[in-house]
């Protein structure tokens, strides 16, 4: 007897023999121990047991099996299935995102620990607490009936509401009717630190019946969820991140996508990089449950396809308590520096805005879309720029710890005393971070408190949940943060926010530039005046007159919609177009030259124009890896099938070459 099974490495399968004696116990599902290669032991799930023995190779034996029963069900494969056949991964790379990191040990001590956790743990459930149904308001129940209209004949509806309009209330009572009918319910946020505060308002109703789930648990606590839903016992409500798509679920009615256009849905390194909006629409397709996805800045691919009647749509054009949209004011900074009126970063009317609002006991919200002191150093006499050993970028100044970073491979040194180049102690920092952000905060406000909320103050569960609590309870006037700050929290007392540089967002160059840049810059505003308290927005910007800005300003989706539309169909983009980028990795970048270019080739004899590049990427270089990379646009109606055995088939051909060796080849489907 034999079985196939899959381990968390970029492989499908292997083959290995089935002793004798755990012949009974070895079933489509389980966890097996096996060994791989010289010395080293995997953990895999069984994918099918066989008698057919393979031809040609040694046939390592199972070591020993860890389940009494199937850990992942039909469904769990079936899902994994299309992850791997969609995003063009190996089924092992999503084997490894779908089981928790306690359920795939990889060493002899980590294995005991998992057999001793195993036999021993109970799921502990959290204390119920539930209180009254609050009513939905006119606008809101509107909203609600809408939606549950257009769920008699479309699967997936968007729910489109302004910022701060009570699209939760509404997401809250279409659980309570989807959990009474006995289904679950599978409620997605694209960020950890959105989960504190919805968490709390959805236990007070739900109680005992939610489940929270994200990558910032211990692997104690996800092991622990993940074994409560393979359970007879489940949690009707799970409340989690991108992850969550891979937890065992066995009736889902209903599935929520909240702020569906955010990019953190979408998994960048490792593979799979799977978008966890679609790959959700996906899930709730094959257990016949219903989508809702609600954002107040929709991506245009959703909006494009609700307008196309593929999927249902439902506007929410009302605030809460009929709150007014928070005046977004302009100021032009190219005007400001030319006549000297700057103060570092600040504009003299932020400066008299922020000012007001701290005399008035409000708090304040500044947005700055690059954490770190700075973007680099650079010797003032020489020009010469610290740059990472490993990665095609220069380091970050952190001046709080006195140190450079790269912020790809985490390579981190101390600030030079003297520049290597000339000797000289001369140095001047370029560009602006959140830390340089709040070291002028003390300076131009004395006595304002502040906290700070990125990637360097926020690494943990326990921190997220501290500033986003201290803000709450106005142990801080000020928070200054990247993206995180714009991702639906929900603050009573800001009445300020304050965006920098919106210029920064502007001029990347990306198709979807100008999308990012409305919809990042649209949800920061609407963390503004969100209870009693009007909301001001001050927008700093060099270019004022431009149409993207008076868009923002005016909140005219609609029209930046059109625009950008007219000009993605013109040059094939998405939604017209599906994307697919190739990139190869190599440590030699001359011979990684010629095997692009040879891969271009074989791409274009089947492909033909469809092929852009290859190209060097903006950072070519990572990990002491070089990149290059092509485009493949694809026909929205092309059989995907088609498409796929062609990538394969030509990935094959370039990795059987024998200067190929070392090369490596993935995928990046529909990348944002």
């Amino acid at each position: 007897m034999f079985a196939d099974i899959t381990l968390p490495i970029p492989f499908d399968s292997f083959t290995y023999l089935v002793p004798s004696d755990l012949e009974t116990r070895v079933m489509r599902g389980c966890r097996v121990v096996v060994p791989l290669g010289k010395n080293k032991i995997y953990t895999g799930v069984v994918l099918q047991t066989h008698n057919n023995a393979p031809q040609g190779v040694e046939i390592k034996a199972i070591m020993e099996v860890l389940d009494d029963h199937p850990v992942v069900n039909e469904q769990q494969f079936k899902f994994w299935q299309w992850i791997a056949h969609y995003y063009l991964c190996p089924l092992g790379d999503v084997m490894k995102a779908g089981l928790p990191g306690a359920m795939k040990p990889t060493d002899e001590r980590a294995l005991k620990e998992s057999t001793r956790k195993r036999k021993g743990s109970k799921a502990t459930l959290p204390p119920s607490s539930i209180s009254p149904l609050n009513p939905l308001n006119p606008a809101q129940q509107k909203a609600m009936d809408e939606i549950e209209a257009s769920f008699f004949d479309k699967n997936v509806t968007l729910l489109h509401g302004v910022t701060s309009s009570g699209k939760t209330e509404i997401y809250i009572h279409l659980i309570d009717k989807c959990l009474q009918q006995g289904k679950q319910v599978l409620y997605l946020l694209p960020e950890i630190a959105l989960t504190t505060q919805i968490t709390e308002r959805l236990q007070c109703f739900f109680g005992d019946k939610m489940g929270v789930y994200h990558s910032k648990f211990t692997d104690a606590q996800r092991l622990e969820i993940y074994q409560r839903q393979a359970s007879d016992q489940p949690y009707q409500l799970i409340l989690g991140v991108r992850s969550s798509i891979f937890l065992p679920f066995q009736n889902l009615g209903l599935v929520i996508v909240d702020e569906e256009h955010e990019q953190s849905y979408k998994q960048q390194e490792p593979s799979p990089r799977y978008h966890a909006r679609n790959a959700a629409i996906m899930l709730a397709h094959m257990f016949k449950a219903k989508t809702l996805m609600g954002t107040a800045t929709p991506s245009f691919e959703v909006y494009h396809w609700a307008r196309k009647d593929r999927y249902g749509y439902v506007q929410l054009t009302q605030r809460y308590r009929d709150m007014q949209l928070p005046t977004i004011e302009v100021v032009d900074t190219k005007e400001a520096k030319r006549k000297r009126l700057m103060k570092g970063l600040f504009s003299p009317r932020l400066i008299e805005v922020m000012r007001a609002a701290l005399e008035r006991k409000e708090q304040i919200i500044l947005f700055q879309n690059r954490r770190g002191f700075s973007s680099f150093i650079e010797c003032k006499t020489c020009g010469w720029v610290p740059r990472c050993p490993h990665c095609d970028v220069t380091l970050t100044l952190h001046k709080k710890t006195g140190t450079l970073t790269c912020h790809y491979c985490g390579y981190t040194t101390r600030i030079p005393e003297k520049c290597p180049a000339c000797e000289e102690n001369k140095f001047v920092d370029i560009g602006t971070g959140t830390e340089k952000v709040e070291e002028q905060i003390t300076q131009l406000f004395e006595g304002a408190t502040t906290l700070r909320m990125d990637l360097d103050t926020a690494t943990t569960r326990t921190q997220f949940e501290r500033i986003i609590s201290d803000f709450s309870a106005h142990k801080a006037d000020i928070l200054i943060g990247t993206q995180m700050v714009t991702k639906g929290l929900d603050f009573d007392r800001v009445s300020v926010v304050g965006i920098l540089d919106a210029d920064t967002m502007l001029n990347l160059p990306d198709f979807r530039s100008y999308e990012r840049a409305f919809q990042t810059l649209s949800q920061v505003a609407g963390r503004a005046g969100r209870n009693n308290t009007a909301g001001h927005v001050i927008l700093q910007t060099r270019s004022a007159d431009s149409d993207i800005i008076r868009q923002i300003t005016q909140a005219d989706y609609w029209q930046m919609f059109y625009t950008q539309m007219t000009e993605r169909q013109m040059f094939h983009y998405p939604p017209f177009r599906r994307l697919i980028y190739v990139f190869l990795r190599h440590k030699d970048d001359k011979l990684l030259d010629h095997l692009a270019d040879e891969m271009a080739t074989r791409l274009r004899a089947v492909f033909g124009e469809r092929v852009l590049g290859p190209d060097r990427p903006p950072v070519a270089r990572i990990h002491s890896l070089y990149i290059r990379k092509m485009m493949l646009k694809i026909e929205s109606h092309a059989n995907t099938d088609n498409v796929r055995q062609h990538l394969l088939a030509i990935q094959q051909q370039m990795l059987a070459m024998p200067i190929a060796k070392n090369l490596n080849i993935y995928y990046d489907v529909d990348p944002l």
